[in-house]
């Protein structure tokens, strides 16, 4: 199953209530960017912690772009790094809230509950087999979500170890997860270990399909992430 888009930013047209510019004149939003039939969705936390409000494009124009885009450069998910504006391979990011707020400014848990809708819908659209969220409020949000493992991790209430989690495979509900500590965090290694990791999963049989068929008039398999 394919989606039938071809638009690099803000491919499904979503419309979210942001209220701020993110720079005077421009969007008031951050929306998803790549391939939105990627295999591999990179997820960020809002534009104010990893980056975009300058450039509308995820992980751009920040720490947090300097050093994840090479990674995603090495392994073949990136055709450059240190870009504003990246060309991608079987990528997208996104972040959990798209929203520009005031500088300085981290959402509310209202603000993120309420952008929720418009993060789901998106992550369900592309269907990536490989998740990546990035930073702590990412992780816990796609553990919750989408995994069986979040309690045992720590995000009940605990103290989440990132630096253990950090490239590490966890199996989720329908996709494979591989939560990144904040590239602002990174110590040294961290990068080689992620890129390490992306290696390892590109060259293996990683896509996550599940045969239909049986649901089917006829005997031809119909799959699907």
């Amino acid at each position: 199953m394919q989606n039938v888009t071809d638009r690099i930013s803000n491919p499904f047209g979503m419309r979210p209530p942001c209220q701020y510019e993110c720079v005077p004149g421009g969007s008031c939003a951050v929306f998803g960017y790549g391939d939105a039939n990627a295999d591999f969705h990179v997820i960020g936390d809002h534009p104010g912690a990893h980056g975009g409000r300058e450039t509308s494009i995820p992980f751009t124009g920040t720490e947090v772009g300097e050093r994840l885009q090479p990674v995603l450069n090495n392994v073949g998910l990136l055709e450059e790094a240190y870009s504003d504006e990246p060309a991608i391979r079987n990528l997208f990011m996104s972040y959990l809230h798209m929203c520009c707020l005031p500088e300085g400014q981290a959402p509310t848990p209202a603000e993120y509950a309420d952008m929720e809708r418009f993060f789901d819908a998106e992550i369900r659209a592309i269907a990536a087999h490989i998740l990546l969220p990035v930073g702590e409020k990412a992780t816990e949000h796609v553990f919750w979500e989408f995994t069986a493992q979040a309690g045992k991790h720590g995000f009940d209430g605990g103290t989440p170890d990132m630096g253990a989690l950090h490239a590490e495979e966890i199996k989720g509900r329908g996709f494979l997860v591989i939560p990144v500590r904040d590239p602002r965090e990174w110590e040294p290694g961290d990068g080689e270990q992620l890129t390490a990791r992306l290696n390892s999963i590109l060259t293996s049989d990683y896509q996550q399909t599940v045969d239909l068929g049986r649901f089917m008039p006829d005997d031809d398999p119909y799959e699907v992430r």
